[in-house]
């Protein structure tokens, strides 16, 4: 796995979505944003993550959808609760995944920041598979940007956002970056 230069990650798949743009001239991606997602909540696999990232959800196939329509967002990586990662836009690019946020004064964290979603929720655990990728993953985007802080999307939008997420294991996550060669 290598970042090339044009932000996309050799050895994954790509699904590229529409919402994205340029960042800012001059900005350095400084911030990684761990986020967790299930469509509809608490509900794993199908399709619906990445049509909702691509614009192609029908928001009439299930309830909880109607309270999507019209929504753009995406994020860099999806990882799945099987490890199996998805790459909707280049690193190099903005991805919509933060929204009304802060870090450290700054405002607008999608213009500084690579965000990754792992399949999940805030209550239950995530899988080995997808901490196993998750920590490659990132130690591959901090050789290739100067990735400064690692957060989750509830510490650049407190008390908007909770994800990842209590059952998110930030010791271990820390710690498999510290040990892995």
């Amino acid at each position: 796995m290598k970042v090339r230069n044009t932000g996309w990650v050799s050895g994954m798949r790509r699904i590229p979505s529409p919402n994205c743009d340029r960042r800012p001239p001059g900005t350095s991606v400084s911030l990684l944003v761990i986020h967790n997602i299930s469509l509809p909540p608490g509900q794993f696999g199908g399709q619906a993550i990445t049509q909702l990232f691509t614009n192609t959800l029908d928001t009439r196939t299930h309830p909880y959808f109607s309270g999507l329509k019209g929504l753009r967002v995406s994020a860099h990586f999806l990882i799945r609760r099987s490890g199996e990662t998805i790459q909707f836009v280049p690193c190099s690019r903005r991805a919509w995944h933060a929204g009304v946020s802060a870090w450290q004064g700054r405002a607008a964290c999608n213009d500084f920041s690579i965000g990754i979603e792992l399949e999940g929720t805030d209550s239950l655990p995530f899988s080995d598979r997808q901490y196993a990728v998750l920590i490659r993953l990132t130690r591959v985007l901090r050789r290739a940007y100067p990735l400064r802080d690692l957060v989750g999307h509830s510490d650049i939008a407190p008390g908007r956002k909770t994800d990842p997420g209590p059952a998110f294991d930030w010791p271990r996550f820390l710690r498999g970056m510290e040990s892995m060669p």
